[in-house]
């Protein structure tokens, strides 16, 4: 958990800080959201608590923060709708063995196949989201509420200038804070979203039976919010470790976020995950260790608990004034200035994933950018294409060039024609590979082609996992080993027959 080497007073003084920030930050999204499913205010500030205090102990990044999040929500609506609280505990605690299960199974680092221009659009359409979820708080409260939106920006962007002793950011809350109450402006505070005032969570084994229905019904539900909630941890993790400090640990992160989900099930609340707005607030504000995220948590129980009256009375301006810096700094706006240099798969990849982002939902949108990726990536390397052609009597040999898999196969078939090469056909593998078994399944048929027409096909130079593919490839392709850096067992042929300057062999079947 917490390393004492190099421990500063300086770094719990930032941690401490910025874990009030964050806490107070919470608030209104735990809330919002809970409202949205249709559940008690409490129990997303329970779930913040309790998945952001696990995460902040055990997680794989120092400083990030988790708590109850929109994009889980979103899944949950239906079952919560449909069902009732009991199914969507069960699905919260199968959704945090999952993650468990991934984590322990070293599955995190799949997280690196999602694409560069696929994290950038995520990154972008995240801040655009969370810009019109401020818009949509404050819209309609009238100039009092905008003039306080817009101190708080001021003053996070100015009070660095000043000085750094406390974050920009809780400064911007103590001052408009002081503002609101001080001149009792009439403008939205934390209090009227909901009242948040409440006791700490007990431990509760869910209402509803654990049955068979049961399982079948709330399992898919729970695939899907452990996918979502470690694409949006793992991807939040990704942006953090794009800003600075230690790399973080993706399979750690996903079996804390799993514990922390399962947690959250035994004790009355739903899923959550890591939350990129409030990470940032906190990476920003000083917050690097693990310190700020358990003050957060801390924080935030006993806000609830203890302190409820108070933090009511923080303006809501306060916190959409942060959040739209935040916004701003969340933004990657240099990937603005690299659409004119990017390809445009990459720029379609970006754009997609943004917009995918700001009108479905992150999960939806990170896979649809991984699928555009590798559909693309596929289509730029679906070409094979003959090297050099060399004929000597009755004999030919094909230098290939490209990979055969299954997006050049049919470019592959229209290289050759039995009909006009001599009677024995060579193909050289040195520069291509067979990567799957749609390449195998064209290899066998052009074998067959050549077959027919009376005349013979050997490959020559093929690697080992090559061969290994070949094996199904049928009893009539002859490999040809002329070339000592590729090895081929002897164990699986057998010698066909000899000729001066190279041995032969005969594929089994």
């Amino acid at each position: 958990m917490f390393s004492l080497k190099n421990f500063r007073a300086a770094d719990v003084k930032n941690d401490v800080l910025a874990g009030f920030v964050v806490a107070v930050s919470m608030i209104p999204e735990a809330v919002g959201f809970s409202l949205v499913a249709g559940l008690s205010p409490i129990v997303g500030l329970h779930t913040a608590f309790i998945i952001g205090l696990v995460t902040a102990l055990f997680g794989g990044k120092p400083g990030m923060v988790s708590g109850a999040a929109g994009s889980i929500v979103v899944v949950l609506m239906s079952l919560a709708a449909q069902h009732g609280m009991g199914y969507v505990l069960w699905a919260t605690i199968f959704a945090g063995l999952i993650q468990i299960t991934i984590g322990v199974l070293r599955l995190g680092k799949f997280i690196r196949l999602v694409p560069l221009p696929a994290i950038h659009g995520f990154v972008n359409g995240l801040a655009i989201v969370i810009m019109l979820a401020q818009f949509h708080m404050i819209a309609g409260q009238g100039p009092i509420m905008y003039g306080l939106v817009a101190l708080a920006m001021l003053v996070v962007v100015l009070f660095p200038k000043i000085t750094r002793v406390i974050p920009s950011s809780l400064a911007a809350l103590i001052i408009v804070s002081a503002v609101a109450i001080g001149f009792h402006l009439n403008t939205l505070r934390v209090g009227d979203l909901a009242d948040i005032s409440g006791s700490l969570p007990s431990f509760a084994l869910p209402a509803a039976p654990l049955t068979l229905d049961l399982v079948k019904t709330v399992l898919p539900y729970a695939v899907v919010i452990a996918l979502v909630g470690l694409i949006e941890s793992l991807l939040t993790m990704t942006v953090l470790d794009e800003m600075g400090g230690k790399k973080g640990n993706t399979n750690r992160e996903s079996i804390a976020q799993g514990a922390g989900n399962t947690i959250c099930g035994l004790f009355g609340c739903f899923a959550g995950c890591a939350m990129i707005g409030q990470s940032i607030i906190n990476f920003t504000s000083g917050g690097r260790g693990r310190i700020s995220g358990v003050v957060g948590a801390i924080l935030l129980i006993l806000f609830v608990v203890s302190l409820s009256g108070y933090i009511g009375l923080l303006p809501v301006a306060a916190l959409a004034g942060i959040m739209f810096i935040v916004c701003y700094n969340t933004f990657e706006w240099s990937s603005f200035k690299r659409l004119r240099r990017m390809p445009k798969s990459d720029v379609l990849i970006m754009l997609s994933v943004t917009l995918i982002t700001i009108f479905t939902d992150l999960a939806i949108a990170v896979i649809s950018g991984v699928i555009i990726s590798a559909l693309v990536f596929a289509w730029q390397h679906a070409r094979i294409a003959v090297r050099s052609r060399n004929q000597q009597g009755d004999t030919v040999v094909y230098q290939l060039d490209g990979p055969l898999f299954f997006g050049s196969t049919t470019s592959f078939a229209e290289l050759f024609d039995p009909q006009q090469d001599p009677q024995n056909v060579v193909l050289d593998f040195a520069q291509t590979r067979v990567m799957d078994s749609s390449g195998v399944e064209a290899i066998d048929k052009l074998t067959t082609r050549y077959l027919e027409a009376g005349k013979t096909l050997r490959l020559r130079h093929l690697s080992a996992d090559c061969i290994g593919l070949l094996k199904q490839a049928g009893p009539f392709c002859s490999h040809e080993l002329d070339d000592p850096d590729y090895y081929i067992a002897e164990d699986d042929y057998q010698a066909s027959d000899k000729k001066v300057g190279e041995e032969s062999f005969t594929l089994r079947t």
